[in-house]
């Protein structure tokens, strides 16, 4: 009974492939985002958002909407809607426990940082404080997903959108108009009201909105489904491009100007005005034209088959961008272990060179050991099978 029925099949990749860039980009954004967890890291700088409004957030949100469409489209087709919302649950419990698990060890390591090296401003710092003024009360929110300390924002409103993906899905497939309609409506809907879930301290709301971020989310979604640029007239698709590399250009003077006094001379006060604050927990609407203008013109620099994409050097950020899950959580462990060496131990740029790419390399060798044994499973299942039919 829980079966629907017959749903369109839209356009499909050829069949046996995989979009290498999917694997790519989310790789290179679980880089930065390890990056940027580390205060006052010079090579930072290395990462987008010093040269436009987004950052890698919005490079994660939009291919977890991508890929999750294409994870869930076949299932729905095939088995139904009752199936695939399982299916989908089942995937939200096991990034909730990851995220439990990662909360346990990462309030264990910073707890004993600051015990250790007796600084308790690495428990206000990194917002754990509330774990020892009231630790019943704050295991109790940490399982809400109201209580996180910082930089485990990420994985909780993953697993939001992801709990809502099913019907949305199932809308994307048969009126993918109404479904961008509603997710647009949602999202503006945000800007003129207090809507978001609750989080700790008391009156505050969720770092990012589920609310407004679910835009870019189905945004990525409607693109797995749907692609559409091949289809634009030659004069449009020249038009966009013109429009979307002016709107980077201006973005990153505007950037720029954050850091350098010449260039703030520039920006007009009214234009200021109108821009600041440019709010990331809403996901502002010149955060989301940004990463916008940065994947359409990513997408025509790099198409699918592009060459480079199966050379040596790319085959690091591929791998961790399929094992995105324990890269992520590893990387949010190993960010606070590098601000603790900058901190405690030495802070200069060769330190922080030096914790940039032994974090960075050790993202790299769990997901290769992953990669391994996922292949030795397969292979394993595979001979099975083998002389099972024989």
């Amino acid at each position: 009974m829980f079966r629907s029925p017959p749903l369109p099949a839209p356009i499909q990749p050829p069949a046996g492939t995989r979009d290498l860039r999917l694997d790519f980009f989310r790789g290179l954004a679980l880089w930065w985002i390890f990056l940027d967890h580390i205060p006052d890291n010079f090579f930072s700088w290395l990462t987008v958002r010093n040269v436009g409004f987004s950052d890698a957030t919005e490079i994660f949100v939009f291919i977890s909407g991508y890929a999750a469409a294409l994870a869930y489209r076949r299932p729905l087709q095939q088995q139904g809607f009752g199936f695939t919302t399982l299916h989908v649950w089942r995937r939200c419990w096991q990034l909730y426990v990851a995220h439990l698990i990662l909360f346990l060890f990462y309030t264990a390591q910073i707890s004993y940082v600051a015990e250790h090296f007796g600084n308790p401003m690495y428990m206000d710092e990194m917002n754990v404080t509330r774990l020892l003024d009231a630790p019943h009360l704050a295991l109790l929110e940490a399982l809400l997903l109201e209580f996180r300390p910082a930089n485990m924002d990420v994985l909780p409103m993953y697993i939001v959108l992801l709990l809502g993906f099913p019907p949305l899905l199932w809308l994307l497939l048969r009126r993918p108009s109404a479904a961008l309609a509603i997710s647009l409506a949602l999202f503006v809907a945000v800007r003129f009201t207090e809507l978001n879930l609750p989080a700790y301290p008391p009156g505050n709301g969720w770092y990012f909105n589920p609310f407004a971020w679910q835009f870019l989310f189905v945004i990525g979604a409607w693109c797995a489904l749907h692609p559409a640029v091949g289809k634009w007239p030659a004069g449009w698709r020249r038009a966009v491009d013109v429009a979307a590399a002016v709107y980077l250009a201006a973005a990153a003077v505007v950037v720029a100007s954050w850091s350098v006094p010449a260039v703030e001379a520039w920006i007009p006060g009214w234009l200021a005005d109108w821009m600041y604050p440019i709010d990331k927990t809403s996901l502002d609407t010149l955060r989301l034209a940004h990463f916008l203008a940065l994947a359409h013109l990513t997408l025509r620099c790099v198409p699918r088959d592009a060459h480079w994409l199966a050379r040596r050097w790319v085959r690091p950020l591929i791998v961790c961008g399929r094992h995105s899950l324990h890269v992520f959580c590893l990387g949010i462990f190993l960010s606070f272990a590098g601000h603790l060496v900058l901190i405690e131990f030495n802070g200069s740029v060769a330190a922080q060179l030096a914790v940039s790419v032994a974090g960075i390399a050790a993202m790299c060798a769990l997901a290769y050991v992953l990669s391994w044994y996922g292949g030795r499973v397969r292979s394993a299942a595979l001979r099975k099978r083998e002389l099972e039919a024989r």
